[in-house]
């Protein structure tokens, strides 16, 4: 039996939402969209997720849940998904990082990594 590849490739994009954030009370509102390509070859399933939040306090904040945005997405081979949610900082830059679990349609459970990146809220210039 041939050995079969689990890979998810996950890209990542932050934007800040100046109407839903509020400088003065500490209240910064991102959106970020997720694509999430099987670039495995065995149909996956994604199950639940884990975020690692960090601002720029070091205030850690883990979101644990089923699926994403409320759906538990199948993809075959060469499929992507894509998704828009949200994040809060109390800081006006932080990280977000974690892990998708995932299973294959084999059974065989892995994370798939959800590379690092940046929300900042954008430099203003006068």
């Amino acid at each position: 039996m041939a050995d079969h590849k689990y890979e998810i490739t996950v890209v990542p994009r932050a934007t800040y939402i100046p109407e839903q954030s509020d400088a003065d009370a500490d209240r910064y509102a991102f959106a970020y969209t997720i694509t999430i390509t099987n670039t495995g070859d065995v149909p996956v399933q994604l199950v639940s997720r884990h975020w690692i939040i960090t601002d720029a306090n070091n205030l850690v904040q883990e979101v644990k849940g089923q699926g994403v945005v409320g759906a538990q997405p199948k993809l075959k081979p060469g499929e992507s998904f894509e998704y828009t949610s949200g994040s809060m900082l109390a800081t006006p830059v932080g990280t977000m990082r974690g892990t998708y679990q995932m299973v294959a349609e084999d059974g065989t459970r892995f994370d798939a990594p959800i590379p690092e990146f940046t929300l900042s809220v954008p430099r203003v210039l006068h």
